[in-house]
Order: C-alpha cells, then structure tokens, then sequence
C-alpha cells in the first residue's frame, strides 16, 4: 500500500511539474487572460474552433493564438474560413491584459455586449477588426488612446451613439469601418495622413463635412444611407486621390466640384442628394458609371459626359437639347446605359427609323418633347411618356 502511495505521489509531482512548464511558456498573466476569455466564449453548433483549447498543454498552439516569446501578440477568435458557424458569448475584459496584442480579429458570429474598455490598454494594438456581430453599446472613447492602431473594421454590428472624436485623432490610422451600425451625431475630422478607407454607410449620421478633417490621402470614401448636409465642394475637390466614392442617398446640397469627374473613380455614385445648378466637367469624362439622378441639377447636358458607359441624370432639372456627341456613341454602342428620364429636356436628334443597339438602355420619358423613338424604360419612370406642357412653359419661363 505504502509503495502504492509512493507511486501516485511521484506520477502526482510528475503531473504537476509538467503543467509548470507548459504554463511557464506563457506569461502568467496572459494565461489567465486566455482562461477568462474562453470563459466567456463558446462554439455555435456546427463549429468547433476551441476544440484546440486545452489549458493543460501550450496556449501558443491554440487555434487562433500567436506568441512571441512568452507573449499573445495575436488573437484570431473563431474559424476564418467562409461559412463557418463562429462564436457566441461575450469578449471579457480580461483581453485588456494581453499587454503585447497587436491584432485582434473576430470572425462573424453571434457575439454580443458592449466593447469592453479594457481594449484601451492594448498599447501596442494595430489592427482591431470585430465585424458582423451584434456588439451593442457605444464606441469606448478611450479606444483613442491606440496611437499605433492602423486598421479599425466594427462593422455590421448593432453600436450607437456618436463616433469618438479622439478617434480622429489617432495618427496611424490607414482603414476605418464602421459601417452598417447605429451611428449618429457628425462625423469627427481625421488627422491621420495614412487615412486611405474610410466606410461609414448605412448609419444615422448628420451634419456637414469637415472641410478640412478627410485627409487627402483617401482612396476610398463611402458615406451614404446616412442623413448628412451641407457642400461638399470644399471638402471632395481636395481628394485627388480617391478611386471610389459613394456618398449617395444623403441631404447634401450646393454645386458638384467640376474637378471630381477628373479623379481615377471607377464608379462615381453621387445620386439622391440635393445638389443644384449646373454640372460642368473641365474635360471629357473617363469615369465609366456616373450617377448623378434624384438632384435638383440644372441647366444644359454637357457634352463631357458623352464619354461615359453607364450615364444616370434622371430625376432632375436638366433643359434643351441631348448633345449630338451623345447619338453618336449611343449608335455605336459606346454608351451602355443612358437614363435622361424626368428632366425638362426638349429634345434629342435622332432619326426616329434608326434602331438602337441591343446592348444599350436609353431613356427620354417625362421630358418636355415628343418622344422620337420608343425605348423601354425602367419600372420606376412611370407610364406617362412626356411632361404635361404647362410644366414644361413655367420651367422655361
């Protein structure tokens, strides 16, 4: 019995020296850190990324888990790959203490809570990405605090109230997305000159742009489904280097920039605003999707705009004649889409026998003239094929 004892108490000391070790590997206080985080999680059905888990062995080997040294520089919570089911729960505080994090990423899933504010304590924290989730609550201000975080992806959550303004105020900061949230209030100025994304859409934003808070270096902008107001002009024509822009389905006003139908944009979506008077681009525009409609734009088409693939200026004030630039391209297929539809144009010169490529969608209902050839129109441009002329005799007048 005794040397049974003794057997168990050596296998025991064995057993016990063995945990000191693999936990000697890691930082006491991280480990306890990644205890308290798995406390908090849990796998939905179908998925199994904590299977790996096992805190009587290395935490470094566990899915999702980086070190350096005896240091968590990296925290990938959930399975990565597409379709995968993700997590459940809620992030603990306790991420705070991993004291060397510098990414921490969440995969989609059903993680909900507010932010905890420990993650300000992430000094070293570059890239935070936690999308796709429902995250509630506001965006903690101290998050401001993260003067080498880079990349800030908290979109298509559930998070409120206004974004901080100490945000703004971080200096490495190259990707901001937030959006698909609950947002509100204005929209900070940003001081970072690495700035190159910024997505805020799909938000309850107001307020006007700051005319000097979007950084020239962005590349891409989106703003739109928000509620915001005011020009726009001082703000976008500084940003030469944008390639994408959306800031449709808003409340701006005042004149488009003519130098922005000049910037390397692929697809510009300025539709569903209030901008007003003229639209006259310096030199013929590249831009192969233009949408311009739901304005309140006024005066004569340009010839400019002959140009481009896919052209949208329904829905607003537009008069006289479609430039004879515009048939040209139409016939040689040139322009894929044109849609004039609702303006008060009085007229087109094209011969009414000709036919239209296949290829391309022209619209001229609900303009001031007769219609010289039938076209199909979209749903929406309604069945009436020409203004009423009393209409059309008050806007001229």
């Amino acid at each position: 019995m005794e040397f049974l004892l003794r057997k168990m108490c050596a296998y025991g000391f064995i057993f016990l020296a063995h945990l000191i070790s693999v936990h000697a590997m890691l930082d006491p206080i991280d480990f306890l850190a990644l205890q308290s985080i798995r406390k908090g999680l849990h796998d939905l059905p179908g998925s199994n990324y904590f299977a790996s888990w096992d805190f009587t062995s290395d935490p470094c080997n566990f899915a999702g888990v980086y070190c350096d040294g005896d240091k968590v520089i990296a925290l990938n919570l959930g399975d990565p790959r597409a379709g995968s089911p993700g997590l459940t729960g809620r992030l603990d505080p306790a991420i705070g203490k991993l004291s060397a994090l510098a990414e921490l990423t969440i995969v989609p899933g059903r993680i909900f809570g507010s932010l905890p504010s420990t993650l300000s304590q992430l000094k070293f924290l570059r890239f935070l990405a936690i999308s796709r989730n429902f995250i509630s609550g506001e965006i903690p201000a101290s998050l401001g605090q993260l003067r080498w975080l880079q990349t800030l992806d908290l979109s298509f959550n559930q998070l409120s109230g206004s974004i901080p303004f100490p945000i703004g105020t971080l200096p490495a900061l190259s990707n901001v997305v937030l959006c698909h949230n609950r947002l509100s209030g204005s929209i900070p100025p940003f001081v970072s000159q690495r700035l190159t994304r910024l997505d805020l859409k799909h938000n309850d934003l107001s307020g006007s742009l700051p005319p000097l808070g979007l950084p020239p270096s962005l590349q891409y902008l989106s703003l739109s489904w928000n509620r915001l107001t005011g020009p726009v002009d001082r703000t976008l024509s500084r940003l030469n280097q944008l390639n994408y822009i959306d800031i449709s389905l808003n409340e701006f006003t005042g004149c488009i920039p003519p130098n922005l139908f000049a910037f390397p944009i692929s697809n510009l979506q300025l539709q569903r605003n209030q901008f007003s008077g003229p639209v006259l681009p310096f030199d013929q525009v590249t831009i192969p999707t233009v949408d311009l409609s739901h304005n309140r734009l006024s005066g004569e088409i340009s010839p400019m705009f002959s140009t481009v693939q896919n052209l949208y200026l329904n829905n607003n004030r537009f008069t006289g004649q479609v430039p004879g630039s515009f048939v040209d391209r139409l016939l040689s297929a040139s322009i894929r889409l044109l849609y004039l539809q609702h303006n008060y144009l009085t007229g087109i010169e094209i011969n009414p026998t000709v036919e239209i490529p296949l290829s391309t969608s022209l619209c001229l209902q609900y303009n001031c003239m007769v219609l010289p050839i039938q076209t199909p129109c979209p749903l929406k441009a309604g069945n009436q094929k020409s203004r009423p002329t009393a209409q059309c005799i008050k806007w001229k007048g």
